[in-house]
C-alpha cells in the first residue's frame, strides 16, 4: 500500500471542505481517508501541507495536433481548418499519431490532467501511445465526409469500448457541417442500438449555426435531437452559440455542455455562455481543444479565461464563481467522460489524484485555497500526478517507460518531416 501524509485533501465529494489528513491507496484504489493512521506501507509520500485533490479530466481535446502548435496562427477559423490544419492532417501516419500523442501525454500528466477525451485517428497507434504512458483516456468517433463510414465507426466501438482499463469509446461525428446527414442518422442509430450517448462540435462558431438553420432549418442541437441522437444522453463540444431551446434541449436530455474557453478565444469563435448554461441546470465540463488552436493543454489557463469571460461578458465580477468551474474540471469533466470511477476522491474510487503544491509564492497567503487555483494557479503548482495508484509525474521527472527527451526529439524530427512533405 500507499500513503500520502502530511496533506490537505480536497475530495470534492459533495462539497469543497479541505480537512488536514492523509490518503492510503491499495492497488490502484483508495483504501483510507481521514486522521493519521499507522499500517504497513510499501511506499510513504509525505507531500509537506500540499493539497491533495481529484485531477483534471480535459473533457476535449485532439492530443497529436501538438504537431500544429503555433504551425498557423493568427487566421480565421475557415482558415485555419481548411488551408491550414486538413492538409497537414492527410499527411500523417500512425507512426506520427504516436510520437505526437506521447508529446501531448508529457503535457497533460504535468498540467494534472489524468485523463482526455481525445477525437482524432489512427486508433490503434493512438491507444498504444497513452497505454505505453499509463494515461488514461476516452476516443470519441470522429466520422465525418472525409473518413470512416458508419460500419467502421460500429467496429471501433465493439473494439475500443472496453480494450483496457485505460481506454473506453464514446459515439459521435465530428461535426454537423462535416457530416452529411445518412450519416449522422446512422450514428444516431448506433447510439440507440448500444444505449449509448452522441457526442460532436457544437455550435463552435455563428456560421455554424446558420448554415445548418439553412440546410435545415434547425440549429445543430435541434437537428440532432429530431434523429433521435440524445436518447441516451452524450454532449456537445465548445457550445459557444446555443440558442434557448438549445439550452432547454441540453437540459431536458441531460447533455453535457464541454467548454473550450481558449480555443474559443483565439479564434475568436465568441463566449459560451456559462453563466446562461449553469443557471439553467446544464451539466458542465471543461477541454482545451488541441494544441493547434489553443496552443496550450492547461487546465489552469481554462479555468482562469472560463471565469474572467463571463464576467467581462456579463459586467459582473461576481459571475461565474471559481468553485463551480473547479468542479467541472474535476469533477464535472469525470463523469462527462463516463469515468465515474475516478471523479472525486472517495474510498473505493480509482486513485487519480494530484498535488498541488502551495508552497509557491503564487498561492501564498492561504486566504482562500479554491480561489487560489483558479485565479492565481498555474502548471508550476503541480507537485504529483497519478493515475490509478501509480505515480507517473512528481517535481518536475516523468516515470515514464520512455525519457522525455526522447519523446521531444522524435516529435520535432517528425514534425519537421511533415512540413517539408
Amino acid at each position: 500500500m500507499k500513503k500520502i501524509t502530511n496533506a490537505k485533501i480536497l475530495t470534492l465529494d459533495g462539497n469543497c471542505d479541505i480537512t488536514d489528513g492523509e490518503i492510503h491507496i491499495k492497488g490502484d484504489s483508495i483504501y483510507y481517508i481521514g486522521k493519521p493512521k499507522d499500517g504497513e506501507f510499501d511506499e510513504v509520500i509525505d507531500v509537506g501541507g500540499s493539497l491533495v485533490m481529484p485531477s483534471f479530466k480535459n473533457a476535449h481535446t485532439h492530443s497529436a495536433m501538438t504537431f500544429l502548435r503555433s504551425y498557423a496562427d493568427d487566421l480565421s477559423l475557415s482558415e485555419w481548418l481548411n488551408n491550414q490544419v486538413f492538409p497537414m492532417e492527410a499527411k500523417l501516419s500512425g507512426e506520427d499519431i504516436y510520437a505526437f500523442t506521447k508529446l501531448a501525454v508529457l503535457e497533460y500528466l504535468s498540467s494534472g490532467v489524468t485523463a482526455c477525451f481525445d477525437m482524432y485517428f489512427y486508433l490503434d497507434d493512438f491507444v498504444r501511445a497513452v497505454t505505453d504512458c499509463g494515461f488514461k483516456s476516452v476516443i470519441c468517433s470522429s466520422i465525418n465526409d472525409f473518413g470512416g463510414t458508419p460500419q467502421s465507426v460500429e467496429e471501433e466501438y465493439l473494439k475500443y469500448r472496453d480494450i483496457s482499463p485505460l481506454v473506453s469509446y464514446r459515439l459521435g461525428i465530428h461535426a454537423e457541417y462535416t457530416t452529411r446527414l445518412e450519416t449522422i442518422k446512422a450514428i444516431a442509430s448506433l447510439c440507440r442500438k448500444y444505449g449509448e450517448g452522441f457526442w460532436s462540435h457544437n455550435s463552435e462558431t455563428g456560421d455554424e449555426v446558420k448554415g445548418c438553420i439553412k440546410r435545415y432549418g434547425k440549429t445543430p442541437t435541434e437537428l440532432f435531437d429530431s434523429l433521435g441522437a440524445y436518447e441516451y444522453g452524450g454532449g456537445g463540444f465548445h457550445c459557444v452559440h446555443l440558442s434557448d431551446n438549445d439550452v432547454e434541449i441540453f437540459k431536458r436530455r441531460g447533455l453535457w455542455a464541454v467548454t473550450n474557453a481558449g480555443s474559443n478565444t483565439k479564434l475568436a469563435s465568441g463566449v459560451a455562455d456559462i453563466c446562461r448554461l449553469l443557471k439553467s441546470g446544464v451539466k458542465l465540463a471543461v477541454g482545451t481543444d488541441g494544441a493547434a488552436s489553443n496552443n496550450a493543454l492547461d487546465m489552469f489557463r481554462e479555468m482562469f479565461l472560463i471565469t474572467g469571460l463571463q464576467k467581462l461578458k456579463y459586467g459582473d465580477a461576481s459571475a461565474c464563481a471559481a468553485d463551480e468551474v473547479l468542479k467541472a474540471a474535476t469533477v464535472g469533466s469525470a463523469r462527462a467522460m463516463g469515468l465515474f470511477d475516478c471523479d472525486v476522491l472517495a474510498v473505493g474510487k480509482k486513485a487519480d489524484i494530484v498535488v498541488i503544491d502551495l508552497d509557491k509564492p503564487n498561492m501564498r497567503p492561504l486566504n482562500n485555497i479554491l480561489k487560489n487555483i483558479v485565479y492565481s494557479g498555474s502548471k508550476q503548482n503541480i507537485k504529483l500526478t497519478m493515475i490509478n495508484g501509480r505515480v507517473l509525474y512528481r517535481e518536475g521527472k516523468y516515470y515514464l517507460s520512455e525519457s522525455e527527451s526522447n519523446i521531444y526529439a522524435r516529435a520535432e524530427e517528425l514534425a519537421q518531416r511533415l512540413k517539408s512533405k
